[in-house]
């Protein structure tokens, strides 16, 4: 067990590993013993803060959604250790539980703690917001979930600045749960989502970012070079990163830094990521345990001023 220092997560009491560790995989290219095997490997490294989604995986033929739910959910029992967890999942994707109206919402919150076989949720996001329900409705239904103790702490994904600040707005209009977190599509090679009136924001409020696509859907780890190939069902969206000049000059950037610090091409574009203003923890996912060690490495690594500058500007 090592002694990293958890981060305080936004205005929230959680304190979370600075590395999320994300169950998109579980159920999809990690089964259940793999799961498992990569799970204990992060607890044992000071892990605890896990990400999942009622909708991973029902993209996989045979799936029906929920399963990496169900697998952290098995896990955690058999470990016996959920009181040591911050499990954060989203609503909205789900096959059986599409959007986000009230009476969704607190359905498919149900249906999750089901599946995570637990009394609560500490952090749920809306996984993908629904311009067509009012903030008012949303938030009303997250802040019912608060209250009856089945969810400690609200957030949101894949939300634009004009209705994050709606719902931040009601929530202290109306005394109502307020979000805590923000989860934005967020790296060295995509950060014009983030960056700019939604990071202000988050500062200005106090939000804590939790960035999803980390490595770029692999494209950060070093793995993708030109003139290979990468067996994976994430290639083709890291592979494209090949073809724009800036993502060779960030593979430049992250190659050198990486020789300096004699650490992973991974390890050090999180830690780009989690040395950027808001960002609490970034989230990446293994299939493996052996991919798991230069995502661990974020929590040790501290790049120089001189070094963060250099990926700034090859990343502009």
């Amino acid at each position: 067990m090592t002694t990293t220092a958890l981060r305080k997560l936004g205005a929230s009491d959680l304190e979370v590993f600075p590395l999320a560790l994300g169950g998109n995989v579980f159920g999809w290219t990690a089964d259940e013993t793999a799961s498992f095997a990569v799970l204990d490997a992060y607890a044992a490294a000071g892990g605890n803060f896990l990400d999942s989604a009622d909708g991973y995986s029902a993209w996989v033929p045979g799936n029906s959604g929920g399963e990496s739910e169900t697998i952290i959910g098995k896990w955690a029992k058999a470990r016996g250790n959920r009181d040591d967890l911050v499990i954060a999942t989203k609503v909205s994707q789900h096959p059986d539980y599409q959007g986000l109206s009230a009476a969704n919402i607190k359905a498919a919150a149900d249906a999750s703690l089901r599946r995570l076989d637990t009394d609560r949720i500490d952090l749920y996001y809306t996984h993908f917001d629904r311009p067509e329900i009012p903030v008012e409705e949303i938030i009303g239904a997250l802040d019912e979930l608060v209250r009856a103790g089945k969810v400690r702490h609200i957030a949101a994904s894949n939300i634009s600045p004009e209705r994050l600040r709606a719902s931040l707005e009601f929530s202290d209009r109306e005394g109502l749960a307020r979000y805590v977190a923000l989860q934005p599509h967020y790296n060295l090679v995509s950060r014009d989502t983030y960056e700019g009136e939604l990071q202000d924001l988050a500062s200005q409020a106090g939000l804590a970012a939790v960035p999803y696509y980390a490595l770029a859907s692999g494209f950060l780890t070093g793995k993708y070079r030109p003139g290979t190939t990468v067996d994976s069902a994430r290639a083709a969206g890291a592979a494209k990163h090949l073809d724009s000049e800036r993502g060779i000059r960030v593979l430049t950037a992250l190659d050198e830094i990486a020789g300096a610090h004699d650490t992973e091409v991974a390890t050090v574009a999180l830690a780009w990521l989690a040395a950027r203003p808001t960002v609490a923890a970034p989230i990446a996912s293994a299939r493996t345990v052996d991919q798991l060690p230069a995502l661990l490495g974020v929590a040790e690594l501290e790049l120089t001023d001189e070094e963060i500058t250099r990926l700034n500007q090859a990343s502009a």
